[in-house]
Formats: C-alpha cells, structure tokens, sequence
C-alpha cells in the first residue's frame, strides 16, 4: 500500500539517499560511502532493525500509521526495506468542552471551526494546530486569560479509529476599560486618543481591534514601536464580567528628519531632491514637510504642515508651493497656497480645498501671459480593492468638482469637472486585465486667463504611452498647452511568471482637446515588464505611438490611484 508524502515521512539519512515519491518499497545501493552511512542500520548488527523500525514506527505514527509491518534484506550491495503502512486512523469522535462564562454561540463556533472533524485522518500535526486554532478563537474575542486545561487523543489501533478530547478554561468575558498610554515624551495621551477609532471603553474586547489600534498609531509620523495589550492583570471583575485597562507602550520617533535623494522619470527626467520633516513642529504634534526637488523639466519648493485629526477624524492641512516647468515647449512659473480638509468614511474618502495660486506661462512662438485662480474643490475617492499596493481585483473610483469666479479673485469664471476609472479583472491566479478611463471637462467660454493645472494635457506614463509626456494637447505657437477637454481610455493584461516578475501588454488611446469636434483618440500600445517591489509592481514600458510613429520608454510604479 502505497504511503502519501511517504519521502517525508522518512528519517533524513534515508531521504538523503532519494526515495521515489510515493513508494513503499526503499531499495539502496550501497558503494563503499554509502555502505558506511547505512552500516549502523543493516539488520545483521543486532537490533539495529529493530532500532530502525522503531524510529520509522513513530513517524508514521504521526501520520496516523499504527500497524506498520517491516521486512528487510539484503544480497550484494542492495539494502530492500519493503514496508505495508497497514490501515490509516480516522477521526470517530471529538469532544470539546469550555468552562467559564462563555456564549452558546462561541462555543458553536468553535465546534464548527475544529480543523479535525471525524472522518478525517489523523495527524499529529494536524491535532496540534487544531487545538492552538480553538485556543486563539478563544483569546481573540472577550476570553482574553482562556486556557487549553487538558486533551487526549484515544488511538484505538485494531479498529483503526481516534477520539479526540479538548478541555478548556474561558475565563471571565473581558470589556475595553481605560487607555493608559506608556513611553510618551514629546506628546500628550490625547494625541493617541485622536487617532483611537477601534477601542473603546465598555465594549467587549477582540484581539482584531486592539491590533488595528496599534497598527493606526504605527502609520503616524510620531511613533517608531507600538505595543497595544489588555491589562488583565489590573482588571476588575462583576458578575463574571472584567474590565481591563488597554496599555500603550510607545517609542517616539526622532523629532527631526533630513533625507536626500536621486532618481530618474521618464515624464519629468533625472531628479535630484532634499527633504526636511518634523512630527512635532512648533511643539503642536503638527506634522512639518519640506523640500526642495530638481528635475530637468520640473524644479519644486514645497512646505506642508499637517495637523492631528479632529475629534470627528478631519485630518486638515494647509502649505505652499513654488514651481517651475518647461514641458513641450511650454514654461511655466506658478506659486500656490491652500488649506486641506481629508475625511475617511469607510471605502469613501472625501477630500475638500482651498487654493490659491497665480502662473506665467510663456509658449515658445506666442505670447507669454499671466493668470490667477481662487479655486475651492472636492474630490471622491472610492476604493475597493483585495490589496491596496498590488491588486488582483477590485474597483477604484475618483470624481472632482471645482471652479474660480471673476467675482472671487479669479481671472475667467470656470467650472472643473474630472473623473476616473481603474478595475482590476482576475483572468485566473496568474493573470490580471487591468481597465482605466479618465474624463475631463472645464465648463468655461475660453481657455484664456485659467491656469493649465485646471486645463487638460495628456500622453505619457499613467495617461497615453507611446507618446511624451503631456504631449497630447492644444499646439500655440511651438508649444503644448492645455485644452478644455480630455478623453483617456487603456486596457491591460498582465501575467506573472513568478511570485516576483511578469510581463504586460497594453493599449492606451485618448486626447485632449479644446473643442469636442477636433477630439481624434492618439492610440498607443506595447509591452512592458512588471517586478513586485515591496511599494507596488513597477513597470518598465515600450510603446508605440501611432500618431508620432515613435517609440517611448515609461517606467512607473503601478499602483491605483
């Protein structure tokens, strides 16, 4: 009878010496090495048989193989072991039993959950994990001190059959009590309060909210190590009920940060770039970012300063910008300020601005202008995805509304409206069809006196690929300027080869235009690369656009939006 997985089941000596997968029978040759790594083992040095069997016997014991029957010979430098497993033990029976103050219902789970039900085979591995899983099923929900008392697995070797027994000890039902906050230097308890959505005083205590508690505080720039625990030791207990105090143990991050970087875009070019960043600016827990970026197309001076979320977690910010551009022909000089307010509700994030900005642009070939906009704006995103950073399946969604008004320190009275689209289709494990739309319209009687990041230009890595960056738009004089519409659509299959490397092949087509009568789709397509980075799949494209009748090279980071 042939064992399952019999090549594991083998001591490592015999492993090493290349049993076939499922066979019963192990025949050796033994040349002079091999002869002497099996020497201790040959039946005729006494009880070295028996030894052997005994070692096979409490393996396959473990597999649920208690009448094994061995034979053994030998003739010239050939060791045969034959070996008949016998019959496999099953389950016949599993009783589970929990003390203590627990619901009819978790125990009814826990029955349902058992990963050894009768009828299955009996492991030993497998007897352990069940009762661990049990056990952790207890201690994630209100049993925070439950106890494995005692288990016994019964093997009745003649009837081939294995009852399984369980005791445990619940312990009291456990409630959320206090927050008592631990390491703290630079900041206050509240700080961590604010950013508290899961675990609140008096409700029943589950492992998943305490850990997503400490997982929220460990995403804040404030904290380098969290450790959330129940408190059992200091709860208090009424009518089988105890109150625990909730202990955050922290360690502060250093208060001041100063990075440089380097880096490459096949949009803006070889980038150069410095950044200074505080958690605790002006002693406020106010979330300071600062930095200086050098691109061949794009130089940037940024400063923001985020503050903690409001007590209906409004996370609200407000900062400044200086920027340079000279992209198809087309320089631009603009300097911004505005004031963010950021709402997460469930899958929904809502974000609501305010800004301020006013831009000289100069195309090569006509006449340079100046143009200023006040522009408050909300935009929806809405995300349901298997993975946020490498999705399989799933559905993104964003829509904007925003505008300027003459009356209002704008130059032309304008209305922006911007959508987009991004659906991840499995086509099996290994591959996926990626779909994404994007749709612009700026309601307004002319282009005139609106600054271009309220205008459309498209082509590019993320938009058209086959075609160079923000190159698809309105031609004045020598260079690319925005329009008043905009049109993307894309399609791409991707098959991973691995766990870490796969290859795509895409189509891209859109435009964008000033009048719905000159919209003519640029189409581009290629194939690219893809590598799993630890921030998201990264892509290497080569694209040909058919308008240009010219191939481009597009790296990315292919993540949604």
């Amino acid at each position: 009878m042939p064992i399952p997985n019999f090549r594991r089941l083998l001591p490592p000596l015999l492993l090493a010496l290349a049993l076939p997968a499922g066979a019963n029978e192990l025949v050796l040759q033994a040349p002079a090495d091999i002869e002497r790594l099996l020497r201790p083992w040959l039946p005729e040095e006494a009880g070295s048989s028996l030894k052997l069997q005994g070692q096979l016997g409490e393996i396959l014991a473990t597999e649920g193989y208690f009448s094994p029957q061995f034979e053994f010979s030998e003739s010239d430098n050939e060791l045969r072991l034959q070996l008949d497993p016998g019959p496999r033990t099953t389950i016949s029976e599993v009783a589970l039993t929990v003390d203590g103050p627990v619901e009819a219902k978790t125990v009814a789970a826990l029955r349902a959950d058992w990963r050894l039900p009768v009828g299955q085979p009996f492991r030993q591995e497998d007897w352990n994990e069940a009762k661990q899983q049990a056990l952790a099923e207890l201690l994630a929900v209100e049993h925070a001190d439950a106890k494995l008392l005692d288990s016994q697995a019964d093997i009745d070797a003649e009837s081939h059959q294995a009852q399984l027994r369980a005791h445990y000890d619940a312990g009291p039902r456990y409630r959320f009590g206090a927050l008592r906050v631990e390491g703290l230097q630079r900041y206050t308890p509240e700080l961590v309060e604010r950013y508290n959505r899961s675990v609140r005083a008096g409700q029943p205590y589950r492992e998943a909210q305490l850990n997503a508690l400490q997982t929220t505080l460990l995403a804040t720039p404030y904290f380098a190590s969290v450790q959330a625990t129940l408190d059992t030791a200091g709860a208090s207990v009424s009518d089988g009920i105890a109150t625990a105090p909730v202990v955050i143990r922290v360690r502060e991050r250093a208060p001041h940060r100063v990075a440089f970087g380097a880096g490459i875009s096949s949009n803006t070019g070889a980038r150069v770039e410095a950044n200074y960043h505080t958690p605790d600016a002006f002693n406020r827990a106010w979330e300071f970012d600062s930095g200086l970026r050098l691109e061949q197309k794009k130089q940037t001076a940024y400063a923001d300063i985020f503050l903690p979320p409001s007590e209906r977690q409004h996370r609200n910010s407000f900062g400044l910008m200086l920027e340079n551009t000279d992209i198809q022909s087309l320089r631009t000089s603009r300097y911004a300020f505005g004031a963010q307010d950021v709402q997460q509700r469930g899958r929904l994030e809502q974000r609501s601005s305010l800004s301020w900005q006013t831009e000289r642009r100069e195309p090569a070939g006509a006449t340079a202008s100046t143009s200023q906009a006040l522009v408050p704006n909300v935009m929806w995103t809405w995300r349901r995805v298997d993975s946020v950073l490498d999705p399989h399946d799933g559905l993104v969604l964003q829509g904007q509304v925003g505008g300027g008004a003459k009356a209002a320190l704008s130059d032309r009275n304008f209305v922006r409206l911007h959508g987009r689209y991004q659906q991840f289709i499995p086509l099996g494990r290994q591959d996926t069809l990626t779909l994404r739309g994007e749709v612009g319209y700026t309601v307004a009687d002319s282009r005139q006196g609106i600054p271009q990041d309220y205008l459309f230009r498209t082509g590019g890595t993320g938009s058209v690929r086959g075609y160079a960056y923000q190159s698809l738009g309105i031609r004045e004089g020598n260079a690319v300027v925005g329009g008043r519409y905009l049109a993307i659509a894309s399609a791409e299959v991707t098959h991973w080869l691995n766990d870490s490397w796969g290859i795509a092949a895409f189509v891209d087509a859109g435009d964008a235009v000033d009048s719905l009568e000159n919209l003519k789709m640029a189409v581009g397509y290629g194939l690219g690369a893809r590598w799993r980075s630890p921030a998201g799949p990264i892509g290497a494209d080569l694209a040909y656009g058919e308008r240009t009748g010219s191939v481009q090279l597009h790296f990315s980071l292919a993540i949604p939006f």
